[in-house]
């Protein structure tokens, strides 16, 4: 399977908003895609395409010196393939490619394959947010890693 990793583009977005659904219980509007697109820059989003078709997504923000992931999705019919793995990859190589002294995220206590590719990638368990998804109330995870710092 021949995957290419590139930042995101709004023509993307029908294929995004599908993948959303399918993935999350309380999904993204496209509007708030399309303010992460066109609106905030200090986010950066990039999607894993297999014959031309968008199949798995990843979404950061840069806040000072941290980077903030916010979403990771694979398309259901895609997962499996280690496209979270290749995300992940790119979104670690544009943290270690700038003076970024680390990423934070939080995760669903429950969501022991998203917790494991973290921990993966060198991420630790740094905290937890009360009650923090307004779906069901779950705990999040806060975790954190450490990046290269190019001072």
């Amino acid at each position: 399977m021949k995957i290419e990793i590139r930042r995101m583009a709004y023509e993307d977005l029908d294929e995004i908003m599908e993948m959303e659904v399918k993935s999350f219980s309380t999904p993204w509007s496209r509007k708030a895609f399309e303010n992460e697109l066109v609106n905030n820059m200090l986010a950066v989003y990039y999607v894993a395409t297999y014959e031309g078709k968008c199949i798995g997504y990843a979404g950061m923000w840069h806040v000072m010196d941290e980077l903030h992931i916010t979403n990771v999705a694979v398309h259901p019919d895609y997962r499996g393939h280690h496209i979270a793995n290749l995300l992940m990859e790119a979104l670690i190589a544009f943290g270690d490619s700038d003076a970024y002294v680390g990423m934070t995220l939080e995760v669903r206590v429950g969501n022991y394959v998203a917790i494991h590719l973290y921990e993966k990638y060198g991420f630790t368990k740094l905290g937890i947010r009360k009650g923090y998804y307004q779906d069901n109330g779950e705990d999040a995870m806060v975790m954190w890693k450490e990046l290269k710092k190019n001072a």
